[in-house]
């Protein structure tokens, strides 16, 4: 059926707003349209109510569909010029020209605010775009200052970890002497110890409390004192290592932090534009994960750097104090060791004079024993001549009493008998107190050469001891390298 009348007109209005162009959000939507333009078809339903828009899920009620049936039979039937009424107004040509003139005014106005946005906008953009470029150029400024500043830094720290290292290798090896020094010293100490203990086995009188046996004793406490000041610093040498690899760590945790951060601003210093890896990372700019500033950053390495030099003087103040003490410790029992050895030396003299003397004393003394008792063995002789002749004379004085009468006359005979028989006996007492003397200087001569003899056994162990025992210990004292700590 053929639609008779007027073509129809719709005008889209809209509110006028102050800007012709929409937001920018709306502007890509308001050019592209992906939905087909409506063809005006008669038959069509143009007007669509608003049950149509509702969800299909809902079930419309049957006055609702009948409202809705009147309105699509009363839309249909204006189509028709024959049922229009007299309220149906229609343009008048004046109507028709002030909406040209409108249109045109409107669109040369639109035209005009068109291309004043666009050279506005053209502006902006390359204001925005010199902007942008000067401050990226001062980021990657800043990102080589920094990166200027890591290289500093971590050149003062890889200088100072090699002169911690150096110093660090220089207190073990040093550490290392003073241990081996202090390794040493129990070999003398324990010699001087043994011949303590040897010096114990003398015997007698020998064992007296001479001036070797006090330089033992002070040898003993020389070397027990320098074994003492040994440990004391072995202890002070193993803690200043452990200081010093503790800041050596907190060196090579920083210069590896820096590092890492070196890496990180050099890969972002030589980002541009067209690089492989940028990306969109939304909100990081609010996000400050910082923990320093640049002062507390470079403090934070200084104070590092000032904290290791400190503990490397410490540690150099301590390897030249254990150099002092090795070097005196060495002198100190190399003085005592060649005192004692003096004393031994001059105490080994004075024994083996003794036993020459006493030698001498006692082949001196076996001679008069022997001497002794030939004298008695002449005395026994000389008593047992002297019987014979008392004998005589005490025979010829009993044979004369036997003459008769008046023949006993005491004439000179007889006083010659008495005379010689007194003589021979108080010779005869003579020799035997003499024999009697003769025999006591005899036992004491055996006595004598009895306590020679023990003393020059007495005198020969001393000898024995000192020489064979105590000196030849001695021959393996350390010498003055490895007291040192230098094998």
């Amino acid at each position: 059926m053929e639609l008779i009348g007027s073509t129809l007109t719709a005008t889209y209005s809209r509110p006028k707003t102050g800007h012709f162009l929409p937001a920018i959000s709306t502007m890509a939507s308001s050019y592209r349209n992906t939905q087909p333009a409506l063809t005006m078809n008669p038959s069509a339903n143009l007007w669509r109510t608003k049950s149509y828009f509702k969800s299909s899920n809902t079930v419309p009620s049957s006055a609702s569909m009948h409202r809705d049936n009147l309105e699509l039979v009363r839309a249909q039937t204006m189509f028709y010029p024959s049922n229009r009424t007299v309220l149906s107004t229609r343009y008048t040509p004046d109507d028709w020209y002030k909406s040209n003139q409108s249109n045109y005014r409107e669109s040369e106005s639109s035209r005009k605010s068109a291309e004043r946005l666009r050279r506005d906008t053209m502006r902006l953009m390359q204001d925005k775009e010199q902007l942008t470029r000067r401050t990226q150029e001062k980021s990657s400024k800043n990102i080589g200052e920094r990166l200027s500043d890591i290289v500093f830094w971590k050149s003062e720290l890889s200088h100072e970890i090699d002169n911690m290292v150096t110093e660090i290798a220089a207190l073990t090896e040093v550490k290392r002497r003073l241990e081996r020094a202090l390794a040493e010293t129990e070999g003398p100490l324990q010699v001087s110890q043994e011949c303590l203990y040897h010096r114990e086995k003398r015997m007698s009188i020998d064992l007296v409390h001479d001036d070797v046996e006090k330089d033992l004793i002070k040898e003993v406490a020389v070397i027990k004192s320098c074994q003492e000041r040994m440990r004391r610093y072995l202890d002070r040498a193993i803690a200043q290592l452990a200081s010093n690899r503790a800041a050596q760590h907190e060196l090579e945790r920083d210069i590896s932090d820096k590092v890492t951060a070196q890496r990180i601003d050099d890969r972002c210093h030589y980002l541009r534009n067209t690089s492989d890896g940028i990306g969109y990372y939304r909100g990081i700019e609010r996000l400050d994960p910082s923990l320093s500033v640049p002062d507390s950053w470079c403090r934070f390495t200084d104070d590092n750097i000032l904290h290791s030099q400190s503990e490397r003087a410490a540690s150099h103040k301590l390897r030249d104090e254990i150099e002092i003490l090795l070097n005196t410790t060495s002198n100190e029992m190399w003085n005592q060791f060649n005192n004692v050895n003096v004393a031994f030396t001059n105490r080994i003299s004075e024994t083996s004079d003794a036993k020459n003397s006493l030698q001498t004393h006692l082949a001196k003394t076996l001679q008069e024993m022997y001497q002794t008792e030939m004298l008695i063995e002449s005395l026994r002789k000389a008593l047992k001549d002297k019987e014979y002749p008392l004998k005589v004379a005490q025979t010829r004085l009993e044979e004369r009493t036997r003459r008769p009468n008046i023949e006993l006359c005491r004439d000179n005979p007889h006083h010659s008998l008495v005379v010689e028989v007194r003589e021979i006996e108080d010779t005869i007492q003579k020799l035997k107190e003499r024999l009697m003397e003769a025999e006591n200087a005899l036992q004491i001569l055996v006595k004598t050469k009895v306590t020679l003899e023990h003393d020059l056994s007495i005198k020969a162990n001393s000898l024995f001891l000192e020489q064979e025992k105590c000196m030849s210990m001695r021959k393996s004292f350390p010498s003055m390298p490895r007291l040192v700590g230098y094998t």
